[in-house]
């Protein structure tokens, strides 16, 4: 329906709903292909285990901190919002840039891939897994601007194929004798600075599968409590999903071995066939098709609210923000986020567009963790919030500090990945400013167009 005059949002959501909001935003296609990218960085199964545990660990830091933000800020606009307050509405608008030139469009970009590695095996046809990729990515985006949203239903049976396909995974790798067909992992260097550089690179796949959980926070100022739900939602919700990716990675390992988990690009399918044949092939890449392929439509659906709420706040072009009288969506904004997905699922690698899309958006929220200290010294004269990040400064310090190594790791090792998302950053800086020199005098469209920006998996 067009939307209304935004009044007061209901709180009917709690802290088992947040728990599952979290848990979709996170798991979205990663875990079915990134076992695979991290292996073949990281070589051995020690080194392979222990990026997912830093990766999570991590996760759980970011967690901590986005939940005391949304203990202060209860209605503010998640990501979005807190950095615009704490730092300006320039880093806010170069968060829904890059979103719009890279992050959110790459992992569009990035699931229609992996949907393509699973769905042309299964069908058995000769066909460019690239187009296959853009098709998906126009028939969700086709969809979605025709108005055409997932009902309720259509989002539970997609979730719970989802969950089959990851308990299946686990299950079939408990239950299977190991292949002795996979080789042995690929020898890496002894040296120990070469070997942090080798980590650093493996640990970027990791921190694409577990992110996400930001984007729960988008619904704060719907939940009952916010203040003790959104927290425990946050952390209980991230620590099931470290559980989930550690058991399907020690499945995988197992079965495959590094070796033949690195060789493969569809490792799920792998797993299962070892387990069950050809038919627990063909029954899991039917799962994992359709539910990246409902990733793509919910990633298609939501993320196109940041780059409308950008134009709201007008620091974008108005048509961004413009609702089709006929669909009611966001239908231009919508239509630009699948053209630049299916221009990115084009220009790059399963493996490139995770650099691409993973390191701008941990810089990114490395800034919201740097924000906490804006925020303590602002709010000092104010009670303290129901939730605080554990052991700060120190928790805060640690993860900026990892950001910062990994980034500096992704520059060395993969130098042309990296320096793609910093020319993007500096092209957001100047279009502001130049955005800002000729809107002089501009009103920013009114608060009543303005919706909270929602998650979807």
């Amino acid at each position: 329906m067009i939307p209304k005059a935004p009044g007061v949002l209901q709180r009917r959501l709690g802290v088992a709903d947040f728990t599952l909001i979290t848990i979709g935003a996170v798991i979205g296609s990663g875990i079915f292909r990134n076992p695979a990218v991290v292996a073949q960085r990281a070589h051995t199964p020690g080194l392979i285990f222990a990026c997912w545990i830093a990766g999570g660990a991590m996760a759980l830091l970011g967690a901590f901190v986005f939940a005391e933000l949304a203990a202060r800020r209860p209605l503010d606009g998640g990501f979005y919002g807190y950095l615009r307050d704490a730092y300006g509405s320039l880093v806010g608008f170069l968060l829904g840039w890059i979103s719009l030139l890279i992050v959110t469009t790459g992992s569009t970009a990035a699931a229609a891939i992996l949907f393509s590695e699973y769905l042309v095996p299964l069908l058995r046809v000769h066909a460019d897994g690239r187009l296959v990729a853009v098709g998906a990515i126009a028939g969700v985006t086709i969809i979605n601007v025709l108005g055409v949203r997932q009902g309720g239903t259509w989002q539970n049976i997609l979730c719970a194929l989802k969950i089959f396909g990851i308990a299946a995974i686990v299950v079939a790798g408990l239950l299977t004798h190991p292949l002795a067909s996979h080789g042995p992992p690929p020898a890496i260097t002894t040296s120990s600075l070469a070997w942090l550089g080798t980590a650093g690179l493996a640990i970027l796949p990791t921190l694409y599968s577990y992110q996400g959980f930001h984007c729960a926070t988008y619904v704060t100022g719907e939940v009952r409590s916010p203040g003790r739900s959104v927290p425990l939602g946050l952390i209980y919700g991230v620590g099931a999903v470290v559980a989930i990716y550690l058991l399907v990675n020690f499945a995988a390992l197992r079965v495959l071995g590094a070796g033949g988990l690195a060789a493969t690009t569809t490792p799920a399918a792998d797993v299962m066939a070892a387990a069950f044949g050809p038919s627990g092939r063909i029954i899991v890449s039917a799962v994992v098709a359709i539910s990246t392929l409902g990733y793509m439509s919910g990633a298609i659906l939501w993320a196109p609210r940041l780059y409308f709420q950008m134009a709201s706040d007008g620091l974008f072009f108005k048509q961004v923000a413009w609702i089709s009288p006929r669909t009611h969506t966001p239908a231009f904004a919508i239509a630009l986020h699948g053209a630049i997905a299916a221009i990115i699922a084009l220009s790059g690698t399963y493996g490139q567009i995770v650099n691409w899309v993973t390191l701008p958006n941990w810089l990114f929220i490395g800034l919201v963790a740097l924000s906490i200290f804006i925020y303590r010294k602002r709010d000092a004269h104010l009670p303290r919030p129901a939730f605080t990040v554990p052991f700060h400064p120190w928790s805060t310090l640690i993860l900026i500090a990892a950001i910062l190594g990994i980034a500096a790791s992704a520059l060395i090792n993969a130098p042309m990945d990296s320096l793609i998302g910093a020319v993007v950053l500096a092209l957001g800086i100047s279009f502001f400013y130049a955005w800002k020199a000729l809107a002089k005098g501009r009103t920013p469209l009114a608060a009543s167009v303005q919706q909270p920006i929602r998650p979807h998996e």
